[in-house]
């Protein structure tokens, strides 16, 4: 009782003096990051607050719609231009928080605090006349009871992934859960154990996923696979199965304080991180993510993931892959220098990426209370590391342009460790259980594209952090960034 009493005064301390909270060190690549991509500012109306909270390509190809915190929807002419003259006009207000919009059928459809709404202009003169309810079925008690939405799936269903009521309370049905919103309105539980989710859509694989923070019983951010039937990690959410008989009987609640990968045994239902982001080095609170794909118009990372943070004001790539029927995958840095908290991420029809968001109630690193950016690529491609992906045997690495195959083929210039999280229901956790595997050999391909990796000690259930700064390209470049953080959840069985 006294260990959870001083965990409130904790948090509450948290949200009363957020600015007391260390955001983390920089990356120190945005001036090389700018060669490759571009950061253009859009420029926003004065007399407007644009906190934007998630957006929309219209039919056209030549609008976009901006939804906000603030309960607005803005369709904006000229925002796809190199240099953005926008021109915004309201289609709609009066509407609460919304963190997910797609266009559909001649309709908005949108997600916000207290349910998902259909939103009409019947009469064609550019503004909204008309707003339908598709499901309310959850409540709503506490201002930290954020609705995040996804865009349709090929069914055309909406994903709901609902924030608990603080971080460790339930105050309000279905808060902890994902729900799946039907065309029709049918409300279809999903599953339970969420804590604060800030993004919500599919991987590049076409299977929904969610954002998740750091905070109880989880040790870092991660990505997740919004599994049915399945437990995201928090069981404060049980209270709702009771609304949800066709779920069964909650999962068996995890000990604590233990490990995610004993826990994941020992409860069947309880799913992993697919990606864990290391805490301060990749981002305190991910947000919006959108999988390329422009067909090569964004640079050489079609088919990845990009994703925002709030807290630090940069977007990251990320890569997911099923290996023994479980999602893991790694994370990458990517850019760094956006102007205020980052809440959602668009590609354009130009194939440049949009970024936008408020430094409303949490500490941020950019200077601004709103802004919207968008970033162009230059037509230089970068030095990177690619991907990462699993083997029998270690690792196999993809680079973004041949690599120095003497340099290359040296085992010692990789360099790894591993560490893990304390699964609690305490706040965060420190990184733990380190380990130091050993490449033992470097086999490079003959397009010298990529690198197959003979890994010694590899550990089932941790993070492992990748640490190239030896390796070069073909032509002598370094790394744009040199660290990658791959989540081994399961080792390839062949």
């Amino acid at each position: 009782m006294l260990t959870v009493l001083i965990e409130s005064l904790v948090t509450l301390l948290f949200i009363c003096f957020p600015q007391q909270e260390p955001l983390g060190e920089y990356w120190g690549t945005a001036e090389e990051e700018s060669k490759y991509y571009k950061m253009v500012d859009v420029p926003l109306p004065t007399e407007l607050a644009v906190e934007a909270g998630s957006f929309e390509v219209m039919p056209d190809k030549k609008q976009l719609a901006i939804a906000t915190r603030r309960g607005d929807i803005f369709l904006v002419d000229g925002i796809f231009q190199k240099h953005p003259e926008p021109v915004f006009k309201k289609y709609a207000s009066g509407l609460d928080e919304i963190f997910g919009m797609a266009y559909k059928n001649d309709a908005f459809h949108i997600t916000q605090q207290t349910e998902v709404t259909r939103i009409l202009d019947t009469n064609n003169d550019g503004r909204a006349d008309q707003f339908d309810t598709l499901s309310d079925r959850w409540g709503f008690r506490h201002y930290h009871e954020f609705s995040f939405g996804s865009k349709p799936d090929a069914e055309g269903n909406i994903w709901v992934a609902l924030c608990l009521s603080e971080s460790y309370h339930s105050k309000a049905p279905f808060r902890g859960w994902c729900l799946k919103i039907t065309p029709d309105g049918r409300t279809i539980p999903v599953c339970s154990g969420i804590r604060s989710p800030c993004g919500i859509g599919p991987n590049e694989h076409g299977v929904m996923f969610y954002a998740e923070s750091q905070g109880p019983w989880n040790g870092s951010c991660s990505l997740k696979v919004l599994q049915p039937g399945g437990f995201m990690g928090h069981p404060v959410s049980f209270n709702s199965y009771e609304l949800a008989p066709e779920m069964g009987q909650p999962p068996t609640v995890p000990n604590t304080p233990s490990r995610l990968e004993v826990e994941r045994k020992r409860v069947k239902e309880l799913v992993p991180y697919a990606v864990v982001f290391p805490y301060k080095r990749m981002g305190r609170s991910i947000s919006g993510f959108m999988v390329d794909r422009t067909g090569g118009k964004f640079g050489p990372f079609e088919n990845q993931i990009f994703i925002g943070d709030f807290s630090l004001g940069v977007v990251m790539r990320a890569t997911t892959e099923r290996v023994n029927g479980v999602w893991q995958g790694a994370c990458y840095p990517f850019r760094e220098g956006f102007d205020t908290g980052l809440l959602a991420v668009q590609f354009t029809p130009n194939g440049n990426l949009i970024a936008g968001g408020t430094n409303r109630g949490w500490p941020v690193r950019g200077p601004k209370a709103y802004a919207i950016q968008r970033l162009d690529w230059t037509g230089i491609t970068p030095f990177e590391i690619k991907t990462i992906t699993a083997t029998v045997e270690g690792f196999k690495i993809a680079f973004t342009k041949p690599v120095d195959p003497k340099i290359a083929s040296v085992a010692a210039n990789y360099q790894l460790e591993t560490f893990t999280h304390i699964y609690r229901q305490g706040y965060g956790s420190p990184e733990v259980d380190q380990t130091t595997p050993v490449a033992t050999s470097a086999v490079v391909s003959q397009d010298h594209m990529t690198v197959d990796l003979k890994v010694d000690n590899r550990v089932q259930g941790h993070v492992h952090d990748f640490r190239l700064p030896a390796i070069r390209s073909s032509t002598g470049e370094k790394l744009v960034h040199a660290d990658a953080y791959y989540t081994l959840n399961e080792i390839p069985r062949e």
